[in-house]
């Protein structure tokens, strides 16, 4: 007997990496969080107990692998094994962060290729979709055999500088090479010219800024990159902008990894505003007077609706999106 769709009740879980996104995410869906709880053993072994039936239904599990990355990806992976074990009819996961997305090719001998391992353990648990927001590469979305769902962020990005009026004498810079289809993306929304970083790389999370590719003089430059992990990269490409003649530097991500020196180097640096989501849920010590944060949640809502309806996801991305 085949299951018509609109017999398949849907239903959203979160799990601890995120909930105040999970909670906006519901909210824009108008489907409450199921019930479940993680739980851990003496020994630190992870343990979920859905507390509501989940026979037959379209589940959708809200969960980005930030740090605690190992931790968050555990949960994840067990929640996927428990939801199936469950008789759940689908299990889609929700990733606003891909975690160990940067490690997606063999730059050197004898390097694993981890996005690709993650990819493999979320389909062998169970996962039947992946919804993802701004892969660090895109061909990662190649790395599963399920279909993948990517929405990019640059449209929510682009409404927060043009409803501010940020778009005048406006140039998009990439801060390296591998991120200007991310630049141009912004600046068709901005309707602006886009410069390059060509910078160099010594060691990871070290980078050296050596020319700019472009014209910046008396311009508002805007950074667009994926994340910002321990902020060297954008600090030191705001600092070339200032030196070559930019009027001011705006920085903007997706996702705010923030980790290590991070804060301190923001803080210290000619940057005089930085955007990002809220992909990745911020602790109150890293909400600095400079940043603004923007949800992902209405965003990540519309298209649950889209997938569970079965309508096109595209939408989202090809035109700019409005977030009330």
């Amino acid at each position: 007997m085949s299951i018509n769709k609109s017999e398949c009740e849907m239903k959203l879980f979160a799990l601890n990496s995120n909930k105040p996104l999970a909670q906006k995410i519901s909210a824009a869906v108008g489907v409450p969080l199921g019930k479940s709880s993680v739980n851990r053993f003496s020994d630190g072994e992870i343990q979920i107990n859905i507390e509501e039936s989940t026979r037959g239904a379209d589940v959708f599990i809200i969960q980005s692998t930030s740090a605690p990355v190992n931790d968050n990806l555990m949960e994840l992976l067990i929640m996927i094994d428990a939801l199936k074990r469950a008789s759940a009819q689908t299990v889609n996961v929700v990733m606003p962060y891909y975690g160990y997305a940067r490690q997606d090719r063999k730059a050197r001998s004898r390097e694993p290729i981890t996005a690709k391992l993650v990819a493999n353990m979320l389909e062998k648990a169970g996962a039947n979709r992946i919804l993802a927001l701004d892969l660090h590469a895109s061909q990662i979305q190649g790395f599963f055999d399920i279909p993948v769902d990517h929405l990019l962020g640059a449209p929510l990005l682009a409404d927060y500088f043009l409803e501010n009026h940020l778009d005048e004498d406006a140039v998009v810079v990439s801060p390296d090479h591998g991120g200007v289809v991310r630049a141009r993306r912004l600046a068709e929304f901005l309707k602006s010219p886009i410069a390059i970083i060509d910078k160099r790389r010594p060691r990871p999370n070290v980078s050296e800024v050596m020319n700019i590719i472009g014209d910046v003089r008396d311009k508002r430059a805007i950074i667009i990159d994926d994340m910002i992990d321990t902020a060297g990269t954008i600090t030191l490409a705001a600092q070339a902008l200032m030196d070559a003649g930019a009027k001011e530097v705006y920085a903007s991500s997706t996702h705010a990894v923030l980790s290590g020196p991070a804060i301190e180097r923001l803080e210290q640096s000619p940057i005089k505003k930085v955007i990002v989501t809220d992909s990745i849920q911020l602790p109150p010590e890293k909400r600095i007077d400079k940043m603004v944060q923007i949800s992902v949640g209405p965003l990540i809502g519309d298209a649950i609706k889209r997938i569970y309806k079965n309508e096109p996801v595209s939408p989202l991305f090809n035109n700019r999106y409005k977030r009330h």
